[in-house]
């Protein structure tokens, strides 16, 4: 696992857990709270995430676990981790495109959610295929 990837798991694992500690206890000023945070349509749409970002959470967190004990499963973990934060971002992307509402303060952490994903998944698949590759020369 890359530097940079381990970095931005860490990161980003932790913001999940910290944007749901600060939204469970509502110590998000209301200013930066979202167009229609009172709408409870709206909240519930909001709290429909946080299965998914807890998910990916323990995923991203479980991966980097097994990465620092050597074990070869890191890579499953953090293959799920990566595609649970593409469809996170994904998702709220579409829903704020569908509603008009063009918040930087939202758009920007999902769309890094998005598309940061995209970069690492290919370099994760092809690194297994090699992996493979190399365990099978090895087995002949």
């Amino acid at each position: 696992m890359s530097k940079a990837l381990r970095l931005i798991f860490l990161v980003t694992d932790f913001f999940f857990i910290l944007y749901w500690l600060v939204t469970f206890f509502h110590l998000i000023p209301e200013e930066y709270l979202y167009q229609d945070y009172q709408n409870e349509l709206l909240v519930i749409w909001n709290w429909s995430f946080f299965p998914l970002d807890i998910l990916i959470s323990v995923t991203g967190f479980i991966s980097l676990y097994l990465f620092k004990v050597k074990n070869a499963k890191w890579r499953a973990f953090a293959l799920e981790s990566l595609a649970l934060t593409f469809c996170s971002g994904l998702q709220a992307i579409a829903f704020w495109t569908i509603k008009l509402d063009f918040d930087l303060m939202w758009w920007i952490p999902n769309l890094f959610l998005l598309l940061y994903p995209l970069y690492f998944i290919p370099k994760l698949i092809t690194f297994r295929h090699q992996d493979v590759a190399l365990q099978a020369k090895h087995n002949h």
